[in-house]
Parts: C-alpha cells; structure tokens; sequence
C-alpha cells in the first residue's frame, strides 16, 4: 500500500527543508510554533498526517530548544496517527558526547538517540555523524548519508596537480584516508594535542606536504581554532595552499574572523546547518537533492548504496 507523504520543517532548518522539499517535488506541511510569556512553547501541525508518511527535518544545534522542538513535532505527529515518521537530522547535535572519555560524565549522544526514539522516531536520516558508532544508540534504523558524495566530486573539478588530503587530528584520520584512495593521493596527518575541549596545547604535521595543495577533511567546524592553526601549519612546513571540506558549518564564537583572517583558501561546507552571516572564503555545497533523493529511496523501498560514492 502507497502512503501519503508530508514533509514538516522545524524552524532552525526552515531553509533547508524548503530546498529539500521542492527537490522532492512538493510544498511543506503547514506548522505553527506557539510561544508562551515564561519562554515554553509548543508545536502544532495544521493538517492532517494520519495515514501518512511523515517526514520532520530539523538539525539539532544549540539553543537546545531546537531539540526539544524536534520531540514535540514528533510527538504531534504520532499522537495525529502518522504512519510512519521519520526525522531527517541533516545536523545531529550533542554527537561529540559519544563515550565516557572521563569518570561521571553523561554520554549526550546515547541520551539524545533514546529521546528521539521514545518520542516515537521510525528512522532516522543524517548525515556525518561525528563517530560512526553513533549509529548503534538508536534503536530504530539510521541512513547515515556522508558529504563526500559531495565534497569529492567538487574537489575533483579543483584539478589540483599538488593535491594532498589532511586530517585535522587523528580521529579524522581514517574519514580523510577514504579521500585519499578515492582520489589517489597521498595523505598527511595533523596531530594535536589538547589540555581542554576548544583548546590546543601541541601540533605537528605527520607526512611531506612541501609544494602540495593540501586539503583538510573533517565532518564539523566550530570555533575555527584548530583548522586555522592547521592550516598555517601546513603553509609552515612548505605546502603550497591550504583548503579544507568540513560537512557541518557551527562557526560559533570568533570563527568567522578566524576564517577570514587565516591562510586558508577556501572553506567548503554544507548547508546542513544555515550560515547566517557571509564569508568571502566559505563556497557551500547544498544537501537538500541528496536528501530528497533518499527520502524517495525510503518510500520507494529501494536501495540507496548507490548514492554512497565512498563511505568515511
């Protein structure tokens, strides 16, 4: 039996699920948000979902509200007898909370994975998650989508003779290595050490980038802090420029001004999350085909490994 598909937007991801929607042929389902006097607000959907294949997008950056809105949406949806719902994430926040990497800390994104679950989620669509593993907190099927489906081909029309893929730290190392073999060249390693989150005490560069075009991969970019000084590191050590992909844009706090102020060349992203303010080096790539393509995929009940160019 065919359902009926509705595709709902919450408000940090209104732009997106606009583009997403119009690639997947078809308006947004109408919404309101009612805020109260004390800062509480609530979620409405102003048609009818029953039956229907529904689909909430929101990506869950800080303010945490966000969050929050996404559960409320959910359950409004399943309290309005959606058949199924699905909650495309192209964002998932509180994903580097993915381990107990210290005594009595919470692990946010297991929490944040059972929050949506038992809000009442049938699947889950995003994209980059920060650890892989993530996958595994929910108990629900995950489409785990990545960026190089988009990041690789626009690198290749760069068609950069010199051309080195980097990883930021050693955790990026093994997404940045499937750059590397994809595009057959080499790879460079910039290994930090940190005393506190946002914070670096110690780099080097593992790997000869003298006179190559190197471009640094890595699934989000926050304060800038560590890409800059990555960056002006690699021009230390004899590279000819300093490029970098980074799927998730958060660019909190003084990282525009670091952007514009570093060696960096150009800074690729996603639209996953809105760049509200404009940077001459940021070129951004759009999610919003890819994602509508693999809602098609979900209703269609066909296989979507062909839209994975390689995975991270």
């Amino acid at each position: 039996m065919s359902h009926k598909v509705k595709i709902l937007a919450c408000s940090a991801s209104e732009r997106l699920a606009k583009k997403i929607a119009k690639s997947y042929g078809q308006e947004l389902g109408e919404v309101e948000l009612q805020k109260f006097s004390d800062g509480e607000f609530g979620v409405s959907i102003k048609e009818t979902v029953r039956g229907c294949d529904v689909f909430i997008i929101q990506s869950t950056i800080p303010p945490q509200e966000n969050l929050m809105e996404m559960l409320l949406m959910i359950d409004a949806a399943k309290r309005a007898s959606a058949h199924k719902i699905v909650a495309v994430l192209p964002y998932f926040g509180w994903a580097r909370q993915d381990r107990k990497d210290q005594p009595r800390v919470a692990i946010g994104a297991k929490l944040v994975a059972n929050m949506l679950v038992t809000a009442g989620v049938n699947r889950v669509m995003t994209m980059d998650l920060h650890a892989d593993q993530i996958q595994g907190f929910f108990e629900v099927p995950v489409d785990h989508l990545f960026a190089s489906t988009l990041f690789a081909p626009y690198l290749k029309t760069k068609d950069l003779d010199n051309l080195i893929i980097a990883a930021p730290d050693a955790g990026g190392s093994k997404r940045a290595n499937a750059y590397a073999k994809f595009l057959n060249v080499d790879l460079a390693l910039c290994y930090k050490q940190r005393k506190k989150a946002n914070e670096i005490s110690d780099m080097t560069i593992i790997g000869d980038v003298k006179d190559k075009d190197v471009v640094i991969i890595d699934d989000m970019i926050d304060t800038a802090g560590t890409l800059t000084k990555s960056a002006q590191l690699f021009i230390d050590y004899g590279a000819k420029s300093v490029s970098a992909c980074c799927t998730h844009a958060i660019l909190s706090g003084p990282a525009h001004q670091r952007i514009e102020d570093s060696i960096l060349k150009e800074l690729i992203v996603t639209n996953t999350i809105e760049i509200k303010k404009e940077n001459s080096k940021i070129k951004v790539l759009s999610v919003a085909d890819l994602f509508s393509e693999i809602m098609k995929q979900h209703i269609s009940f066909k296989s979507i490994s062909k839209h994975f160019l390689f995975g991270n």
